[in-house]
């Protein structure tokens, strides 16, 4: 699974600066909160926008300052405490204050099937991530692919698994030159079907293949 894309860090965030209200809206609306491409275009631009709950608009603004945070800083490190970092950024007033980049202590259910996450344990969260971004046969792309589904998979926060997986999986996507991971609005049934078999079986090849295939933005330049 080789990278598609060969950008420079500079190429990756004009790519993503260029898109980013689409990759917002594409991102609220694969964890279910139902905005329009111009709702989210206002919220970001600071508008008011009518008929929204209180809840929509906090989740569009945290996703655009999460998304700030990966654009403009280069040298954070890919690790456990950057991926609280993106919780508290994606979920801030969203959930309590004491769920906030912190594992959660609660069970969870997934809409869609009867598989139940097993419970967060820090030293093992830790050491998993450390064996996913130690793959050296493998690409930047394929490994973040891979983490991101490890994250949706792991279900270590309360809320916003998904937003944290792709954010984080984007920061790895972006330093590295290798495009943006997205999902489009034509392809999220697809996805959360894929998603559920993964959730259930815990083998990702068809899911990541998938991703690879329908799910990577960028430009070529050559």
């Amino acid at each position: 699974m080789d990278n598609k894309f060969q950008l420079t860090r500079e190429q990756n965030v004009f790519v993503a600066k260029r898109n980013i209200v689409d990759y917002i809206w594409k991102s609220a609306n694969l964890e279910g909160i139902g905005v329009t491409y111009p709702e989210t275009q206002t919220i970001y631009d600071g508008g008011v926008v009518n008929g929204l709950t209180v809840d929509n608009i906090i989740a569009i603004n945290n996703l655009k300052y999460a998304w700030e945070f990966i654009l403009e800083n280069e040298d954070i490190d890919y690790d456990y405490k950057s991926l609280c970092h993106l919780h508290k950024l994606t979920c801030d007033k969203l959930v309590l204050e004491q769920n906030l980049g912190k594992l959660r202590t609660a069970p969870v259910n997934i809409g869609g099937t009867s598989w139940k996450p097993q419970f967060p344990i820090e030293s093992q969260i830790k050491e998993e991530l450390e064996q996913l971004l130690k793959q050296n046969d493998k690409s930047k792309t394929e490994i973040a692919i891979e983490i991101m589904l490890w994250i949706m998979r792991r279900q270590m926060f309360i809320d916003g698994n998904k937003r944290v997986g792709m954010l984080f999986a984007n920061k790895i996507m972006i330093d590295n030159g290798c495009g943006i991971i997205t999902i489009s609005q034509e392809n999220q049934k697809i996805f959360f079907e894929k998603l559920i078999k993964f959730y259930e079986t815990g083998d990702n090849t068809d899911l990541k293949k998938w991703i690879y295939n329908t799910s990577i933005d960028g430009i070529n330049l050559n």
